[in-house]
């Protein structure tokens, strides 16, 4: 089963070189990290403590591990873990948000790459976020004796029949896994249809309701404000986060006729992939719009004189959405106007009482979208003309919009406690050995370099 995965693997990497040659030419982060992608050349660890192994695929997952990992830390000060990612964005994020933790680039499924990562880690658990389900890395892991979890579960409706039709194939891996934490009875169900033994399921809800930050007075927003140039700002704020190509245009078009209304409103944009703020800074200035730039004005924007037009605030970083969230009066939800793409994450600006606003293709987060909308939390947009409409009357009537921004919040208050319940699974996995094991082992690293540069 290895050697045909092995086959099946690198035959889908030559199909993908010309496109990974051609990123790696363009943006020099797609170079990094191949010593551990292709040879599992990750970090030692050379202490026998137990140890967790958190492997998140990128952004969103890596950052829902926070109230996981800081609970963790407090609970059982002396277990080690380590987080590895698969994209650039994400292991920069990781960096930047465990800079006490060693973390690293995911080896690929190759066998002997596995392999090598998991003798160099020794992993008491291996719990992978949501659905990454990699054959080999389970099954190497399973044969070291290490105990491999799902935690924080997902298989989407439209993910769902994809892995029905290899259930087959995936039975033998599924078999291996000790538990499956599913973030709902019907992501449990799913599972359960694929082939995970029943017995090994529970549903424990979703992390990233415990994650979210919610206050709109904390130093994260604080400093996100002060950032911006918006400490002084009286007006509304509009913010439109996580969109894709051709969501920009309809935010703007939104922004431009509520505008009319609102002078005083504030657009800040904040593309789902930060590497088109040069190409989207340009649009912008080709529409009329002075811009902004996070990436490379150093300096926060001035507060416009009487009658000047301000300018849109475009956040082309990595890792500052869950703040700016925080300074939303409506927030807009990319990925969602066009078929395909499946939504972006609407929980953030909902803890912090925002109005939101989202399309209607929201199938990555079909749950969290039946309870907003059951509560009249939130509100669906089916087209540019329908996102420039919501706006105008979100603004026009501030005391509803107050009161839809409430009732999202106290949903997602509502949903709490999946890290409780995540952290007790993880204990039960580690055992006796864990309770009775002393701080002081380590993993060889260089906290002031790459994880990929360990030897």
């Amino acid at each position: 089963m290895p050697n045909l995965l092995d086959a099946a693997y690198l035959g889908l990497l030559l199909a993908c070189s010309p496109v990974l040659a051609s990123r790696s030419l363009r943006r020099g982060k797609y170079r990094e990290g191949w010593a551990e992608k292709l040879r599992g050349r990750v970090p030692r660890r050379l202490g026998e403590a137990p140890c967790l192994w958190f492997h998140a695929v990128s952004v969103g997952e890596v950052l829902l591990l926070r109230p996981l990992v800081a609970d963790l830390q407090r609970r059982r000060p002396a277990w080690e873990v380590v987080i590895s990612t698969t994209t650039p964005t994400g292991l920069e994020v990781a960096r930047r948000t465990f800079p006490d933790l060693v973390t690293f680039y995911a080896p690929l499924d190759f066998s002997w790459a596995v392999r090598r990562a998991l003798d160099r880690i020794r992993p008491t658990v291996l719990a992978l976020v949501e659905t990454e389900l990699w054959p080999n890395l389970i099954r190497a892991a399973s044969e070291r004796g290490a105990r491999v979890a799902v935690i924080n579960g997902r298989l989407s409706r439209r993910s769902h029949p994809r892995y029905r039709r290899f259930r087959a194939l995936l039975g033998p891996t599924l078999r291996r896994l000790d538990a499956v934490a599913a973030q709902s009875e019907e992501s449990a169900e799913r599972f359960r249809d694929i082939g995970v033994p029943a017995d090994r399921l529970t549903v424990t809800g979703s992390i990233k309701y415990d994650g979210l930050d919610g206050d709109r007075q904390s130093s994260r927003v604080r400093s996100a404000r002060r950032s911006l140039g918006l400490e002084d700002v009286s007006g509304p704020i509009f913010v439109a986060g996580s969109t894709q190509e051709g969501e920009e245009l309809a935010a703007l078009e939104a922004y431009q006729a509520a505008r009319e209304e609102h002078p005083g409103l504030r657009l800040i944009l904040v593309p789902r992939h930060p590497e088109r703020g040069a190409e989207l800074a340009g649009w912008l200035a080709s529409r009329g719009e002075p811009v902004w730039r996070r990436s490379v004005d150093e300096v926060p924007p001035r507060t416009p004189d009487p009658g000047e037009r301000p300018p849109v605030l475009l956040i082309d970083t990595v890792g500052e959405l869950s703040s700016i969230w925080g300074l939303a009066d409506v927030a807009f939800v990319g990925g969602s106007l066009h078929p395909g793409r499946g939504g972006q994450n609407m929980m953030e600006p909902s803890a912090f009482g925002a109005s939101v606003l989202f399309g209607p293709h929201t199938s990555n987060f079909r749950e969290a979208v039946e309870g907003l909308l059951d509560r009249g939390a939130a509100r669906v947009v089916r087209d540019a003309a329908e996102l420039a409409s919501a706006l105008r009357e979100e603004l026009a009537q501030p005391t509803t919009a107050r009161q839809r921004g409430a009732s999202a919040r106290g949903f997602v208050l509502a949903q709490r406690g999946a890290t409780e319940r995540t952290l007790a699974l993880l204990d039960g996995l580690v055992g006796p050995i864990g309770k009775a094991s002393r701080p002081g082992t380590s993993v060889s690293r260089n906290a002031s370099r790459p994880a990929s540069s360990a030897a």
